[in-house]
């Protein structure tokens, strides 16, 4: 990233928060912050959240471990959009989340509920500040005019009310967490963002965010996080593809990338986590985990060395784009 960037989080490793909200099958609470103190000791210094992951679960885990740590050694964001409303009846399983907290999840993109929302998650986080505060998944269920009709009303509540936080120093950086790349373009057009969250959609096995997204992005010196590094478990060998079970073409696609990084002596998920963070408009790739384990093994895999090799190999089968750079 130039030095024209307006705000870097640290990398290249960060913690992704939604398996820590109960994301496919709770997680006992010592496991949880197990998993979080292992973050830590392996020097990981940022962290995503939000009120969507486990109706607020895990907002109240990541703020239990950095309550406990020094203010200013970590960066910290979490997002606004989705609004906690107390429900004795809130259902035990939302979406991919099970064993949720009993609130039910409200979309709300106006100005009021962003300031509502940050305000709340310093409560769940128990902490007086976070650094980024990110609009979550804007109309991510529709498309078309009611997709237009959603995204203007955020850029013009939510949008402009972070805008206000950042200028008036209560945070220090604003953006977009989605996983589709025409909201954050469109967000560069009507607005100041500092940094995108942009989920599953620059990885081994969909670079969607490449040919547009990165290069606006390096052009307005905005920061880009990678979530979904593993496209929620099939890099890392599991079944699915943006939290659904994967598709036959995605799983033959993956096999592919592993046979051929078999041959050239490295683990899948080492390729996957370092292609992420290879692009100088990257500033981080935020993998999730359940358990402790999967933390160090992901510290110790964005350190594992690749033979140059690889990439060219990649390229050669058709499983990267030849513009897409390499480490």
């Amino acid at each position: 990233m130039p030095d024209t960037a307006r705000f870097r989080p640290p990398g290249p490793l960060g913690l992704g928060g939604a398996p820590l909200g109960n994301m496919f099958a709770p997680i006992p609470e010592a496991t949880a912050e197990a998993v979080l103190e292992a973050a830590w000791e392996s020097g990981i210094r940022f962290y995503d959240t939000a009120p969507h992951y486990g109706a607020g679960l895990s907002e109240h885990r990541f703020g239990h471990m950095l309550r406990q740590r020094p203010r200013e050694d970590y960066v910290l964001s979490t997002k606004v959009g989705r609004m906690l409303r107390p429900d004795p009846a809130a259902p035990r399983d939302y979406r991919m989340f099970r064993d949720p907290l009993p609130f039910r999840v409200e979309y709300d993109y106006s100005a009021d509920a962003a300031l509502r929302s940050v305000e709340d998650s310093l409560q769940r986080l128990g902490l007086a500040r976070i650094d980024i505060a990110l609009i979550h998944d804007i109309a991510e269920d529709t498309h078309g005019a009611e997709w237009e009709r959603v995204f203007d009303a955020a850029m013009a509540g939510a949008a402009r009310a972070l805008t206000r936080l950042r200028e008036a120093g209560t945070i220090r950086a604003w953006g977009l967490g989605v996983n589709r790349p025409e909201a954050c373009l469109r967000a560069l057009e009507r607005a100041d963002p500092d940094l995108f969250l942009i989920a599953g959609r620059y990885t081994l096995l969909d670079q969607g965010a490449l040919a547009a997204l990165l290069p606006a992005c390096l052009r307005r010196g905005v920061s880009v996080v990678i979530g979904g590094p593993y496209n929620s478990g099939l890099l890392a060998g599991g079944g699915t593809f943006d939290y659904r079970e994967a598709p036959p073409e995605r799983v033959a696609a993956r096999d592919r990338l592993a046979a051929l990084c078999a041959r050239h002596g490295v683990d899948l998920r080492a390729a996957a986590l370092q292609f992420a963070a290879a692009h100088p408009a990257v500033a981080a790739v935020i993998p999730g985990a359940v358990e402790p384990g999967q933390v160090r093994a992901n510290a110790a895999l964005m350190r594992a060395p690749i033979p140059p090799a690889l990439w060219p190999a990649m390229r050669a089968a058709g499983l990267l784009p030849p513009e897409a750079p390499t480490p």
